[in-house]
């Protein structure tokens, strides 16, 4: 069953709950879904792997938002970007540990044989190619950077 389905039937059981801070996290992916496919030069249907990149996109969003807010001191606004977080990481896969994450860096670089940071894009690369949807970018980078020094 595609991600697409699965929210569309995750959204029929938030419209009947009446659970509204799902079913507006629900209609955000859907939405951001049609957009995808209605883009100039996009195909019929979505893969999985952009299915789950506009699922983390949105994911990024609200935690940008919920960030910007707790800085801010507006728990209030803050606690519904949360709870939206909830809803669509269920959507997501098991995302990795740093450690796992880490070693997958290391063997990385152990294998292209990167000295340095000139190297940092091509690490990048490859590792976020194997870890696709189960690292956030900016953690990868952050290990990479790391271990590149």
């Amino acid at each position: 069953m595609s991600l697409q389905t699965q929210v569309m039937d995750k959204m029929k059981e938030a419209m009947k709950a009446k659970d509204t801070v799902a079913l507006q996290a629900l209609r955000a992916v859907k939405s951001a879904f049609l957009l995808a496919k209605t883009e100039t030069g996009a195909q019929e249907e979505l893969t999985k792997e952009q299915e789950i990149k506009i699922i983390q996109k949105q994911v990024k969003q609200r935690k940008d938002s919920a960030a910007i807010f707790l800085k801010q001191d507006r728990q209030d606004l803050a606690d519904p970007e949360l709870a939206e977080i909830a809803v669509l990481e269920q959507f997501l896969p098991e995302a990795l540990s740093e450690e796992k994450i880490e070693e997958i860096v290391l063997s990385t670089i152990k294998k292209i044989g990167a000295s340095g940071m000139q190297d940092m894009g091509k690490v990048m690369g490859i590792v976020s190619a194997e870890l696709a949807g189960q690292a956030d970018g900016k953690t990868i980078s952050n290990l990479v950077k790391k271990n590149l020094v």
